[in-house]
């Protein structure tokens, strides 16, 4: 590197520098660069060349690659020589890419190099310098455009990467919480999902109404042990699953039996196992026939009160696999009434004492807002209330569903 017709090679004290220009550029103050540069007087020219400018900088000089990457230096901006000791050309260059994928590279080259510098900056280079086409304006011009490109391009592939976790978000979340497939219409179905904080994927809850074509009304609510990813992924397939087996006409002891079988089969360890309550209205008669596979019963809800459906609880799907029975339930919704199906989410809530809801609390909660008529409201409201009383310290999801219907449904002579 030449300035004003001379080479000027002095020592670089400690090795680094730091420089605060009046006019610096608040955007990139206290910017990090590091110098692989294995020539001492291009390394002297580059921090006088720094010295000279406006950019407020820290300069850590290293003569191999070897030193640059196994120094523990975290740059913001890195000066790298194409010719050095341990590594050229555009070799040099992926090595220093692979260990600083989110670091703007600027590369150094000779007059006979301005192709290479081309095709450094094809294959990742924020941009390159001639040795002796710079000074000080040159170089602190570069070194600005090139870490303001780079965190432009951070930034862009930050949210490419959140529209794309956005995106699978949606396509999981239309999985687990479906549209209703119904071809009674006086049959009012309300839905709540509420995913665990701080999680950027829904859990393991499910639910799903489907009316066959004997006008019986199925209900399904489901819960797969743990958060994340996997068990959101085996809910939607128990949930599709179901859906599929209820529409082909299978017993309901059948259907259980069968999305056991699909659990164990997907699982990603044996530990996981999923609980699940189904139920099957019959509109004309107000008889419901339910299943449970370990969990917690539904609520009939009258215009003066609650109380839980009398259930014969089963173990829970892969808990036992292949050794399970579960018996069916029948009861009689009064009418005007509707039954709430719920997973355990709302019963672990916290209260305002830093206890849990627990069954019985959320019974008389239940309750207590059953005056309330519109099925929406009363939702909401029954939400609201446990999690005003939570203040975000349960972190696992909660799902609700609740069905009324007319007492005067169509005749149905199938369960």
């Amino acid at each position: 590197m030449v300035a004003d017709g001379r080479r000027t090679v002095t020592s670089l004290p400690g090795n680094s520098v730091a420089h605060g220009g009046s006019q610096a550029d608040a955007s990139v103050a206290g910017i990090v660069i590091l110098l692989i540069e294995d020539d001492l007087g291009d390394a002297v020219l580059v921090q006088e060349y720094l010295s000279d400018s406006d950019l407020d900088a820290r300069l850590h000089h290293v003569s191999t690659l070897t030193h640059a990457i196994d120094g523990g230096h975290e740059p913001e901006c890195v000066l790298l020589d194409l010719h050095l000791p341990d590594g050229s050309g555009l070799d040099a260059l992926r090595r220093v890419l692979r260990r600083w994928p989110h670091v703007a590279v600027v590369v150094l080259t000779g007059l006979n190099d301005a192709a290479t510098g081309s095709a450094a900056v094809a294959a990742g280079a924020q941009d390159y310098l001639v040795k002796d086409q710079v000074d000080a304006a040159v170089l602190d011009r570069t070194i600005r455009y090139a870490v303001q490109r780079k965190r432009v391009q951070t930034a862009e592939r930050r949210l490419r990467d959140g529209q794309l976790q956005t995106d699978e978000n949606t396509r999981l979340q239309r999985g687990l919480l479906p549209t209703p497939l119904l071809n009674d219409t006086t049959v009012q179905v309300v839905s709540r999902y509420l995913p665990g904080q701080q999680r950027s994927l829904l859990g393991g809850d499910f639910y799903d109404v489907v009316q066959t074509d004997d006008g019986v009304v199925h209900a399904l609510i489901g819960d797969v042990c743990g958060n994340g990813p996997d068990e959101a992924a085996l809910g939607v397939g128990l949930r599709f699953g179901w859906r599929t087996l209820t529409l082909a006409g299978l017993r309901k002891a059948d259907r259980m039996r069968l999305l056991e079988q699909v659990l164990v089969a997907e699982r990603p360890h044996d530990g996981m196992f999923a609980t699940v309550c189904t139920a099957g209205i019959n509109l004309a008669t107000s008889e419901v026939i339910m299943l449970s596979a370990g969990h917690p019963a539904p609520l009939i809800i009258t215009s003066g009160g609650a109380y839980p459906a009398p259930t014969t609880y089963g173990p829970g799907l892969g808990m036992a696999p292949g050794r399970a029975r579960w018996r069916e339930s029948r009861i009689t919704v009064p009418a005007g009434a509707g039954l709430l199906l719920y997973t355990d989410g709302v019963i672990e809530s916290f209260c305002d004492d830093g206890t849990r809801l627990g069954e019985d609390r959320f019974l008389t909660l239940a309750a207590r807002l059953s005056s309330i008529e519109d099925p929406d409201e009363y939702v909401d409201a029954l939400l609201a209330e446990i999690q005003h009383a939570d203040a975000g310290r349960h972190n696992d999801d909660t799902a609700v569903l609740y069905l009324r219907w007319p007492a005067d449904g169509p005749v149905s002579d199938k369960s």
